[in-house]
């Protein structure tokens, strides 16, 4: 339901910001990039928080406080008449999201150690699946104005804060639980904390680098098929559909077979080498078709993600595992923070009629070196780790 909310207002949002500010597209471009700057700057500082208060008082109180939050956003956003409305719902949505991350933690709670990886993936297909639905009701309702679904999503997060609160029971017993420290709720901390697990401390690394990459999909993709392909908002909500049946199907079906078979480590390596083929299709793309066929090992990348965060959630404790998913939340916010601005500039500057090389594509081109120092990373960081802790 959350990705849902997500999906609907990816197709409309570069209206919306042109609406609003009368700009053009490559400018609008740009207004998006720091849009995600702000909402990512207070994730970075708040995430750590809201993982710190699930370790102590329980995972069920942090989702549904989240939810009520993206709800608000959603309201704020879709009811703007200025740009400074616009970044006031992505700055409260940045405190309060943490859905993602304490799932995660909720899920290292009830499964075994060996198993993560596998639930990991499904947390991915259930992303995916509300991936395939959003933007295509997104890219329709689109077509009755850009505000449209933005109240939508909030409605939709709206119900799915009353399904949570009516049916999620807490996974953390209260022997499990550990108190809260103000001192450990920052990114900083929570940093120092897990560099001293080297293989976690790796793991982030990599992740780091190559969600700097990633961002480029979220911050472009929008912009880059209506200046490249002139799509329409209902054309980009069909391909992003697709991007989520393609989740689903590696994340939700592929990975369960997948990593029992070759172990988390190469299920990593062979997600990161499937990306970076990905980016290098989306870059060089001269028809949607081939957009389409870029999607497949885009979506065999999804394989890398579970595979990491399985690899480290087995290398700390239970009492550890909100400050750890925190910890990622927080460090991919942190790429949140960098990339879009990077990624959106880049594309303007390459799309612009006076650009000394027109080439929409460039932002692709930069994820995918990012992608290959990530590759390089990881098999340097999981060479030496034991066969048990590779395979699950």
């Amino acid at each position: 339901m959350d990705s849902v909310g997500f999906g609907i207002i990816i197709p409309v949002l570069p209206d919306l910001i042109m609406q609003i500010s009368g700009e053009n597209l490559a400018a609008a471009a740009g207004y998006g990039g720091w849009l995600m700057f702000a909402y990512a700057v207070m994730q970075f500082f708040f995430a750590p928080v809201l993982g710190n208060l699930s370790d102590a008082y329980g995972r069920r109180p942090v989702l549904l406080l989240s939810m009520l939050v993206l709800s608000v956003n959603y309201l704020i956003m879709g009811f703007a008449d200025s740009l400074v409305l616009l970044f006031v719902g992505r700055l409260i949505s940045g405190i309060g999201a943490s859905t993602m991350s304490t799932c995660n933690a909720y899920i290292a709670d009830v499964t075994p150690a060996e198993e993560r990886a596998q639930y990991f993936g499904l947390m991915g297909a259930a992303f995916g699946m509300g991936f395939i639905i959003g933007p295509v009701i997104g890219g329709l309702l689109g077509e009755y104005g850009p505000r449209i679904p933005f109240i939508a999503a909030a409605c939709l997060l709206f119900l799915n804060l009353i399904f949570g609160f009516l049916i999620l029971p807490e996974s953390l017993n209260k022997e499990s639980r550990r108190k809260f420290k103000l001192v450990r709720a920052n990114p900083f901390a929570t940093f120092i904390q897990l560099s001293k697990f080297k293989v976690v401390f790796g793991i982030l690394s990599v992740m780091f680098i190559v969600n700097l990459g990633h961002h480029v999909m979220p911050a472009i993709w929008s912009f880059y098929t209506i200046e490249q392909f002139d799509w329409s908002s209902r054309e980009i909500g069909y391909s992003l559909g697709f991007v989520g049946f393609l989740m689903v199907f590696v994340q939700g079906f592929l990975i369960r077979i997948v990593i029992p078979k070759i172990g988390m480590r190469w299920a990593g390596i062979i997600g990161l080498t499937a990306a970076i083929i990905s980016f290098a299709g989306y870059a060089g793309a001269s028809a949607s078709w081939m957009l389409y066929a870029a999607m497949i090992p885009g979506a065999l990348g999804g394989l890398a993600g579970p595979a990491m965060n399985g690899i480290a959630s087995t290398q700390i404790g239970p009492t550890q595992q909100g400050q750890l998913q925190g910890g990622m939340s927080s460090m991919m916010s942190l790429t949140s923070i960098l990339s879009p601005p990077i990624m959106t500039q880049t594309f303007g500057y390459f799309s612009t009629a006076n650009a000394v090389i027109y080439f929409p594509g460039a932002p692709f081109i930069l994820a995918g070196i990012l992608a290959v120092l990530a590759l390089v990373l990881f098999i340097k960081t999981t060479t030496d780790l034991p066969v048990a802790r590779q395979a699950s």
